[in-house]
């Protein structure tokens, strides 16, 4: 899965995708200007690809919504959760999945199944929790989780196995989540066990967990918790991804031909490259160093999950608009209209690192 560097295909890049072919594309901020360049580059993406692509984004609520940026900010899951009507939380997902169908994205990095233990946690979570419990978040991401495929747009749960209780951002360094296997099980593990079937994809988080690996290898390139715990004990039957390997949890101690050896061989299907779109062509010459067994199973589930994908509907700008005006009506529902007037904290303010 690769990121895209502008909101056009430059004649470069262009050829590079046509010849590497990417299973996957993700989408950002800085892909976003208007609502018909977001389409023409998404038709554009297809067109160069052989094989219908993956096209994904993280289209949560609130601050992890890049869709803001031409239209409306739905509400976020905190908001939704503290709203406490469950209609509510389904029509988010109905709406965010009749947005994305307009464009040609086919899947959405969402829902986020962390368990917020403190709603003011530094851990870039803050927002994006739907419960502070398991049976909280289980009933309301599964509301949404359901109507988004209903809509037509595939799922994906994040960030697993639970990274609400790391002490730092991912984003910077690798946070390690010092608690135990019977903490983890009860609280985390008991969300995305409940989750696993329901769930089209997974994204595996990068944290160190001593109760889950003996060694000091992240979440995301560990066999143990990719394979042995989520493949084999939760019995995860969809399409494994890691998150961002340009995150600094990975990028500050591993090098590329070891970050997609070691992330194909834990069991990941995808390995996810957001923002280093020049290194992607090379990350696809290391994994012919990879084992052809692992390639094979990897290849075979990116498959199975492509035989899934819905097409995008017809572009019509006034069709958007009209489903856009439906987000203003979802937030006013959430927030009361006058708190769905204020200009969040956010607008204006794009940070230089994107969260997701």
């Amino acid at each position: 899965m690769t990121g895209v560097p502008g909101p056009e295909l430059d004649a470069q890049t262009a050829a590079t995708f046509r010849r590497i072919q990417p299973g996957a594309f993700i989408l950002f901020g800085r892909n976003i200007k208007t609502a018909a360049q977001l389409r023409k580059l998404i038709d554009d993406l297809r067109e160069l690809s052989t094989v219908e692509p993956i096209i994904t984004i993280d289209q949560e609520g609130g601050r992890v919504s890049r869709l803001k940026l031409i239209g409306t900010e739905p509400p976020n899951a905190n908001q939704l959760r503290d709203r406490g009507d469950l209609e509510l939380i389904r029509r988010h997902g109905e709406i965010t999945a009749r947005l994305l169908r307009m464009f040609g994205f086919n899947l959405d990095l969402c829902p986020v199944l962390d368990i917020s233990f403190d709603d003011e946690a530094d851990n870039s979570l803050r927002g994006r929790c739907y419960g502070n419990d398991v049976a909280q978040v289980v009933l309301n991401a599964g509301a949404f989780n359901d109507a988004l495929r209903v809509g037509g747009v595939l799922s994906c749960g994040k960030h697993f196995p639970g990274y609400s209780r790391c002490p730092a951002d991912a984003h910077h360094e690798l946070p390690t989540v010092a608690v135990s296997r019977e903490e983890l099980e009860a609280h985390e593990l008991a969300v995305f066990r409940a989750m696993a079937g329901r769930i089209d994809s997974m994204m595996i988080g990068h944290a160190f967990y001593p109760a889950l690996e003996q060694g000091s290898t992240p979440s995301s390139l560990s066999r143990t918790v990719v394979t042995d715990l989520l493949r084999g004990e939760l019995g995860f039957r969809g399409l494994v991804m890691t998150d961002d390997l340009d995150m600094g949890a990975i990028l500050n101690h591993y090098g590329l031909e070891e970050t997609i050896r070691l992330a194909i061989t834990a069991g990941n299907d995808v390995a996810m490259i957001c923002h280093r779109v020049e290194v992607v062509e090379q990350a696809l010459g290391f994994l012919q160093n990879v084992p052809r067994a692992e390639l094979d199973r990897a290849l075979a589930s990116v498959a199975a999950c492509k035989a899934t994908l819905s097409p995008p509907e017809p572009w019509d700008e006034a069709e958007f608009r009209r489903r856009d005006a439906e987000v203003w009506d979802l937030r006013v529902a959430t927030l009361g209209a006058e708190l769905a007037a204020q200009r969040s904290p956010e607008d204006g303010k794009r940070s230089p690192v994107e969260i997701y």
